[in-house]
């Protein structure tokens, strides 16, 4: 099965709370199903819910590989009679990921990556945008506008005062629904909490 012909890069995408790891998680299943060698990764800043586990907000959990960066994910998938790599929380990996996905990919790997492809504040996160551009299949998925209902094509942060944890690419933070909540365009406002 493993064939360099077959391997492509799949990116689902969205705001928090829009179902990205549910949908990473039943592509897996999928997989595995199908008889396909599959390793599931987690960032290990991700520990909500404990380490060595890829979970969604529905509670939905599956046992995962920790890995603290892109160089040392290339390091332990290489090599390996895999047909897939599945990544959560991509988001956290950085800018390094792309180069990790190509050469998995280009080893005849499919991955299959989720994350936010924006942050609190409504910028492009990367790497997800850098991913989108050269996936094979991308799906880009809404939340649901906490304040009205709608699609939710971002999140917001809650208490505009809290700090970026420093061990981060970017200003995000992990965190759930204490920290966060899904907006339509009309009720994002990039910084402090707003319910107009």
């Amino acid at each position: 099965m493993h064939t360099r012909e077959r391997a492509r890069l799949q990116v689902v995408t969205g705001p928090m709370f829009a179902g990205k790891s549910e949908e990473l998680l039943r592509r897996v299943r999928r997989a595995r199903i199908a008889g396909l060698s599959v390793e599931l990764v987690n960032h290990a800043l991700d520990d909500r819910r404990g380490p060595g586990q890829v979970s969604s907000h529905s509670g939905l959990s599956v046992p995962s590989r920790t890995v603290g960066d892109a160089p040392t994910l290339t390091e332990a998938m290489l090599g390996r009679e895999l047909d897939v790599v599945a990544i959560d929380e991509a988001q956290f990996f950085g800018p390094p990921l792309v180069e990790a996905v190509e050469t998995l990919v280009a080893d005849g790997i499919t991955v299959i990556v989720a994350g936010l492809c924006v942050t609190f504040d409504g910028r492009p996160f990367e790497p997800l945008p850098a991913l989108m551009a050269t996936a094979e299949d991308v799906l880009k998925l809404t939340a649901v506008c906490a304040v009205c209902g709608a699609d939710a094509a971002f999140h917001q942060r809650l208490a505009p005062g809290e700090v970026a944890d420093a061990r981060l690419p970017s200003p995000e933070q992990v965190g759930g629904v204490e920290s966060y909540q899904a907006r339509c365009r009309r009720h994002f406002t990039g910084g402090a909490l707003s319910t107009r």
